[in-house]
Order: structure tokens, then sequence, then C-alpha cells
């Protein structure tokens, strides 16, 4: 395979997926993974059994792109129309495939029945195809090379068959070739900080630059700042990431709480540094034991209804547990919002902060979690 891989777009065909019956998972599954290989994919496009629409969306990918993969439209009905259309985006006719016929025949015997004359066309190829075996289903895929050298790999849609054909058959096919570029990716997990507010203090040259490439996601516990970047002419793309993550730190350095998959968790782990933690928490519904997991340094979590001073419930759950912290935690509605109030003892002193979470209810008291963990975070920084 001559031509190098670097390009991808992803067709993923069924009217299930456009009328909103099914969702497309595989897309996403298939762009991360060639992502990994260092493929960018241009698009991931859902499209209905319909075979001028697949026709169309065929030819533009092979105009654009190295590499085109389908999930979807392999089976033996009518509206199994993917074969179909790579044949005529390549301008060839399909064949039937006496090898190909054959393995239907004796797998329907198998299973003490006849094949259906409609799974003959399971049987196709056209010039330059090859079928991907499939040990879990009735329907080979298609490994096309075009005599430009783009590929295109027909994969079914079932999961439990494109898994497989794709890892054990496809991309194995793939990597025996010149497979996508040197990437590297880095992700810094933020609070205390906003999308918004992050554009002000990176810069918008920054976050529009083509390499290294960064990107901010709001996750339901942090914000993400994922910097990617593929390997140039002067430098791998490893030190690439590591400079740009380098000079970002000099800018935000006081809200990065963790790096990579690093859960709250581990960041206040990595704050106490083996010392212990005795938590309380009141009118929170358990958000805070909830967001630390099960960590080993929680020697106490409880949830209560005490009106007593948020301090004098830190100090008690520190000194009665044995722990090296205590943290209070309480929330409190105020209309639309909720009051966060949190007390921090340690053996040198107890301190105390008031924040607002933004909503009420439930929502009100996950990121009133948020908030404490992240309280907790700072005050345990080195001094």
């Amino acid at each position: 395979m001559p031509r190098p891989i670097r390009t991808a777009e992803i067709l993923a065909i069924g009217s299930e997926l456009t009328t909103g019956a099914t969702r497309d998972t595989n897309s996403g599954d298939l762009a991360r993974e060639l992502t990994e290989w260092g493929v960018r994919v241009h698009r991931a496009t859902a499209l209905p059994d319909d075979l001028e629409a697949v026709v169309t969306a065929l030819e533009q990918a092979m105009a654009t792109a190295d590499l085109t993969v389908s999930t979807g439209g392999l089976g033996p009905t009518p509206d199994d129309l993917t074969r179909e259309a790579i044949a005529a985006a390549c301008r060839l006719e399909p064949r039937v495939d006496t090898e190909i016929l054959e393995w239907l025949r004796q797998l329907f015997e198998r299973r003490g029945t006849s094949m259906p004359e409609a799974n003959r066309k399971q049987a196709w190829l056209i010039d330059g195809a090859a079928a991907l075996p499939n040990e879990h289903g009735t329907a080979p895929g298609w490994w096309v090379e075009r005599p430009d050298g783009h590929v295109v790999i027909a994969l079914p849609g079932p999961p439990r068959e494109w898994r497989p054909m794709w890892r054990e058959h496809a991309l194995p096919r793939l990597r025996a070739g010149h497979l996508g570029i040197e990437r590297a990716r880095r992700t810094l997990r933020l609070t205390g900080i906003g999308e918004s507010a992050l554009v002000g203090l990176i810069g918008e040259e920054v976050l529009r630059g083509p390499n290294p490439q960064i990107a901010t996601y709001a996750r339901t516990e942090a914000v993400d700042l994922v910097v990617s970047a593929e390997s140039d002419a002067q430098r791998s793309a490893g030190q690439l990431v590591d400079a740009a993550v380098a000079r970002l730190r000099e800018r935000l350095d006081e809200f990065i709480f963790a790096e990579g998959e690093q859960t709250w968790e581990s960041a206040i782990a990595s704050r106490l540094n083996g010392r212990t933690l005795a938590l309380v928490e009141v009118g929170t519904g358990g958000h805070v034991a909830a967001l630390l997991g099960a960590a080993d340094y929680v020697v106490h979590a409880e949830l209560t209804h005490s009106d007593a001073r948020l301090d004098e419930l830190a100090e008690a759950a520190r000194t009665q547990h044995g722990a090296d912290v205590g943290l209070a935690v309480r929330a409190e509605e105020r209309r639309e919002n909720t009051r966060v109030s949190v007390a921090i003892a340690t053996s040198t002193g107890t301190r105390t902060e008031r924040r607002t979470a933004f909503l009420a209810g439930q929502e009100g008291r996950r990121r009133v979690a948020l908030a404490a963990t992240a309280a907790l975070w700072q005050s345990l920084a080195p001094s």
C-alpha cells in the first residue's frame, strides 16, 4: 500500500441512524482509534439507506481523504446498499465470488438450513476488492484499493461484528503500510475558571494555532484543556506538546488540579501526600463523598443535619476520627442558587470560606461538591 494513510472519513450507513431510531456510536469509536494511530478524521457522516446519497458521500470522501471507512449496509436485504454504492462510486460492476458464496452456503448448512437467495449479494466483490472475514455474522467486509491508492473499508454495522473485523483484519493491514503520522496528546484539567475566561488568559491566536492544537472541553467535574500535535520537520509531536504545556502552565498553573485521566480523588490524594481526611456534609446529599469515591485516605464520611458551626464540625471530625484534615461542607439553597460554606481543619488551625454554586436542587448540590473539593485542594497547596 504505497500511499500513506494520513486522513480519513467515516460513513455510518443506515436510515435508523438518520431517523434517530438508533444512535451512531460506531463512528466515534472508529474516529478515536484512527486518531490514536495518527490519522486525522475529516468528517463522520450518518447517511440513510439511499443509493444516490451514499454514492455521493463515497465520491467526496475518495476525492478528499486517504481512507474511507463505512459501517452498516452489508446485510442481505434490498435496503442494504453499501456494496452497490462502493461499486458505483468506483465505476465497477459487482460480481459473485465463488469462495465467499461457498463459505456462506456452508455457514447456513451448519445451522441446519439452506442459504436464502437474498444472501447471495453478500458474496459480491468488485475488482480491487478483497473480503474481510466475519467470524460473527454473514456479512463479509470489503477492503478496496483504488488505483490512486485510496482505501475503502466497508464494515458491518453491529459492533459485535465490526469491532473484531476492524481490529483483527482491517487495522493490522493498514498498519502494515504507512498508517498515520506521529501524534502526541496531553490533557490539563482545570478548576475555578470557565471556558470563556480561558480565552483571555491563553489568547485566541494560541487556541486557533494549527500545530499544536489546543481545545477546551467543559466536563461535569472540570474544564479540560487538550493539547495535541503532529510531528514536523524540526520536532517530534511529544516535544511540541511538552513545549505548549509548559507555556500554558506559566499562565494557568493556579487552576490546573490534574492531568490526563486523573480525577478529583487522585488529585486530593496528591495534595494530602499520605495524610488522612475526615468529612462531614450538611445539606449536600453526600455529593462530596461521591466525588472522592472510595479513597483510602477518607477515614470517616458523614452526612448530617447538624446546625453547629462549620469550623466546629470540621475540627470535631478531625480529632474524633484521628484524621490529619477535617473537612466540613454545608449547602444552603438561596433562591435559584446554592451557597457553599466550607471549613478545613488541620493541626495548625481552621480555615473557612464561602462560595456560590450556580443553580439549586440536584445540580446545585453537585456544584457544591466541586466547589468544596476545589477549596480543599487549594488549601492543601504546598506553601
